[in-house]
């Protein structure tokens, strides 16, 4: 990890949501490793706290542990809360949270699950954090999106799959969401100190999906695990973006294997990405901010 991260994170202050397990905790770790205090979110307090206890025993670091289930708008606004008191400062904003659900389940709010998780929540927390992250001297929103936003498409018509369901075309559609926040969040924050991109772990070793898996996953992941990346690979280019002084500046970008890449031609459509801010501002009930 340090050959390809040579830097410190020493005074920074990093926030990673869904970072009990997998990607997100290896990010939390990795970035804990390059001297930054690092707080971590879950929607179960035994889980958190257990990741918490493995981030200690790794380094030697300040961790914190906020617990919240992000699929619910109030508890992301408790979250922000608990957030806003309990850290002075936020440098990165991780948004790892995610999951994939192969029939549609309906959140507390009456949406359906896998655009409320993947998309609403990130959006809305990074909304309620925006002036904290923007009180630093350099700032940065990091979107945890996957390279299944190439198939993706935003469906004005039929965001909540009310009308038909797949778990995968919704899943596709929230990654698509994701790197299209990254860009429409980048040009909204254009002048000041917070940038935002968005990466593609690659297809990494873990438990996603495992809640409600789809036919077709049952049989390929076992098949395709031996070729999967662990998750601290998975995580490298979380960690790059995150980190290195030399992205400080860069914004509205996609990253894979720590380099800059072309996301979907879909991705760049500016009209769309502004309908999409004020449809998510609105079904979170926030005014279209910044």
């Amino acid at each position: 990890m340090n050959e390809i991260h040579p830097h410190t994170m020493t005074g920074q202050t990093v926030l990673v949501t869904g970072a009990t397990s997998g990607i997100g905790k290896a990010t939390a770790l990795g970035l804990a490793a390059l001297g930054a205090t690092v707080a971590i979110t879950g929607r179960d307090r035994e889980r958190t706290d257990g990741a918490v206890r493995d981030i200690r025993a790794s380094v030697d670091g300040e961790v914190h542990a906020f617990v919240a289930d992000l699929s619910s708008q109030s508890e992301v606004r408790r979250l922000a809360d608990e957030v806003l008191t309990g850290l002075p400062r936020i440098d990165v904003l991780v948004n790892n949270v995610g999951g994939y659900w192969n029939t549609r389940h309906v959140t507390a709010d009456a949406l359906e699950r896998t655009f409320a998780l993947n998309h609403l929540a990130p959006f809305l927390l990074t909304n309620l954090l925006l002036q904290r992250l923007k009180q630093g001297p350099a700032a940065r929103v990091v979107m945890v999106a996957s390279n299944a936003q190439s198939m993706g498409r935003i469906d004005f018509d039929d965001l909540q799959g009310e009308r038909a369901y797949s778990g995968a075309r919704a899943y596709n559609q929230s990654k698509l969401a994701n790197v299209m926040f990254a860009y429409e969040l980048a040009r909204r924050l254009q002048g000041t100190s917070v940038t935002a991109n968005a990466v593609h772990p690659g297809l990494v070793s873990t438990g996603f999906g495992a809640e409600d898996p789809g036919r077709t996953q049952r049989l390929l992941v076992p098949l395709l695990r031996p070729f999967m990346k662990a998750p601290a690979k998975g995580a490298a280019t979380s960690i790059h973006v995150a980190s290195v002084a030399q992205l400080a500046r860069v914004t509205g970008r996609y990253f894979a294997d720590r380099q800059p890449r072309k996301s979907s031609p879909l991705s760049y459509d500016t009209a769309a990405a502004a309908r999409l801010w004020q449809v998510s501002a609105d079904l979170v009930g926030l005014p279209a901010l910044t």
